[in-house]
């Protein structure tokens, strides 16, 4: 037992080697030079750095928010008063937990933040104090903001956003000589976990091109084609904005009635089709269902002015088009996710207002139409920072794919940026594949005029909420599409919230299913049956208050994917003998899931 101890003991305790921690240093001095070089190089060569103008503008917001206290000296003791009673209050327990007596923390994190899970954060004194100080002051950080009752609405709003991106950066887990599990990381492989990370660092900034572009995933491990989008079907028709896919029949007979879905071009369509287990595309083919599907095109600076309406005649009406002269029938029912739900809609109205009855039903998956309430992505958009994207848009042409995920990413920054900072850079490890990270970073780029009018109409003006958009000369009234629409929200949405889902909804004038999944805004639409993950609920009319519509739900164990499957069918339940891929109309022109898909940003 006693050699089992000491044995124990070794491998809690960390053992620095000297002369290798001397050689991993040099080691590490010369890794930083050529990071350095790969963030140098490419602003040498003309690069644009846009970092100061972020800086500036963060730097006014924040400011806003200080002089709101400043301005009254009373206000500016209470703040004062407050944190120092605060870091008062850890001291002492602090000085109560060295001395050996018990003492209940001042704060605590969230059982759900990963970051302090090490049994250090609570077991030693010093980190315990670090820990609850760093709470103490971001808690008091963010009540300067919420407190703050005379600023504008959107700038509250961003100076929240903003407080929150810089608590979460100066997070103690975020640092060596502050983080326990680093610092034992660090000692017991004498230095070599930083080489790797600052090698890990070099060859981000290299593929980001003098950015750093953080891998949450071994990019190596996935191919789409290879082992991932593999649902059977081929490419029969395409335009400059897009493929459309039809997918082989796994069924001897299918339903009458085609499905279209309508994807977000933010990003790429095989969320839907992963891999065969989690793929929505193939478990609606199970079903018997005859499924089109576009995708869209990565646009380079040719398609810069290529609008929403662009987006519409050569995206929707030439897939519906093509649908119909594949299956022969007159309507199709049509599917819409996030951006892509947001086109559909539009388009929807732009349909009825001009006689064009060619779609059945609509569902609309995490869909926002009225943007009052879109979320954390609205700090993003006011006139000034929306006139310096619109600049620089005119001079690519289009939007970076890599701006949008950083944006996405921001959103859930404790998720999507710091851990991978720590464990790439600080622990040198590399990440673990996992195909929906790498599906995140193979963004798609934005054709500058699509982009402009969708961030003006929808985040900036909503104007099709207020019935002031057009689109190709027609003014959008969604009160005019009545068709029966499916709307599928989720609970812990950060991108599309279910409220604002719900009131988006509300606008519609024919009659709405609205569902709402557990889960977030991937893995609450991509859910499979088999999974049995989450749940979902189901209650009455979209009428009234969100709150009052919750209150009266009725809650499902698993998937809404069999919910919805069932409101369909019942729609139209005629069925026919499997359709061949395109029919007589149109020779494919290859295998899914085509080339558009698999162009890089």
């Amino acid at each position: 037992m006693s050699e089992q101890r000491d044995v124990t003991q070794a491998q809690v305790q960390p053992k620095l080697d000297m002369d290798a921690f001397a050689n991993n240093l040099a080691r590490l001095v010369e890794e930083g030079g050529k990071a350095l070089a790969a963030y140098i190089r490419p602003r040498e060569d003309g690069k644009k750095d846009e970092l100061a103008d972020e800086v500036a503008d963060a730097v006014k917001t924040i400011g806003n928010v200080a002089e709101y206290w400043m301005a009254d000296p009373k206000r500016t003791v209470e703040a004062q008063s407050r944190l120092m009673s605060g870091y008062l209050a850890v001291w002492t327990a602090a000085l109560k937990k060295m001395s050996g007596e018990p003492a209940e923390p001042v704060v605590a994190p969230d059982p759900r933040d990963a970051r302090f899970r090490d049994p250090e954060w609570n077991a030693n004194p010093f980190f315990d104090a670090l820990k609850q100080t760093y709470l103490v002051t971001s808690t008091w950080a963010e009540s300067m903001v919420t407190e703050a009752d005379s600023l504008d609405p959107h700038l509250k709003h961003k100076a929240e956003f903003l407080v929150r991106q810089i608590s979460n950066a100066i997070s103690p887990s975020n640092f060596i000589l502050t983080n326990p599990e680093l610092l034992r990381e660090t000692l017991n492989s004498s230095g070599e976990n930083l080489v790797r990370g600052m090698k890990h660092l070099t060859e981000d900034l290299i593929e980001g091109k003098g950015d750093l572009r953080i891998r949450q995933t071994d990019m190596s491990a996935f191919e789409v084609g290879r082992n991932l989008a593999l649902t059977p079907g081929k490419v029969i028709y395409q335009t400059d904005l897009m493929q459309l896919i039809q997918y082989e029949p796994s069924t001897p007979s299918v339903k009458k009635m085609p499905i279209l879905v309508v994807p977000p071009w933010i990003n790429k369509f095989y969320i839907l089709d992963l891999t065969p287990e989690k793929s929505y595309i193939k478990w609606m083919v199970d079903q018997g269902f005859t499924v089109f599907v576009i995708s869209w095109v990565n646009p380079d600076a040719r398609l810069a002015t290529k609008g929403f309406d662009d987006y519409m005649r050569e995206g929707i009406f030439a897939a519906l088009d093509a649908v119909q002269r594949v299956t022969g029938e007159p309507q199709a029912h049509t599917i819409g996710y996030c951006v892509g739900g947001t086109l559909l809609a539009v388009t929807l109205a732009y349909m009825a207002a001009t006689g064009d009855n060619r779609v059945a039903s609509s569902t609309f998956l995490t869909t926002q139409i009225d943007f009052t309430h879109a979320g954390d992505l609205k700090v993003f958009v006011d006139e000034e920072q929306l006139a310096a994207l619109e600049r620089r848009m005119k001079e690519l042409g289009y939007l970076e794919g890599s701006k949008m995920a950083s944006a996405f990413n921001m959103l859930r920054s404790n998720d999507l940026i710091w851990p991978y900072v720590v464990n790439n850079y600080m622990k040198g490890k590399a990440p673990f594949p996992f195909d929906l990270l790498y599906w995140n970073a193979d963004s798609t780029r934005m054709p500058a005029a699509n982009h402009s009018y969708y961030l003006r109409n929808c985040y900036l003006e909503n104007n099709i909420a207020k019935g002031k958009a057009e689109l190709a000369g027609v003014r959008i009234d969604m009160g005019k599409v009545t068709i029966p629409v499916y709307c599928l929200a989720t609970k812990e949405d950060h991108i599309a919230p279910a409220k604002s889902a719900y009131i988006g909804m509300g606008l519609l004038g024919g009659p709405v299913r609205y569902v709402l999944a557990g889960s977030g805004h991937i893995a609450g639409v991509v859910n499979p049956p088999a999974k049995k993950k989450y749940q979902y609920w189901t209650g009455g009319a979209v009428s009234g208050e969100y709150a009052d519509w919750l209150e009266h739900t009725q809650e499902h164990a698993g998937s809404w994917w069999p919910d919805w499957a069932a409101w369909l069918t019942n729609l139209h339940p005629d069925e026919v003998p499997a359709r061949p891929v395109g029919g007589e109309a149109f020779n494919p022109i290859e295998d899914a899931p085509g080339s558009y898909v698999r162009a890089r940003s």
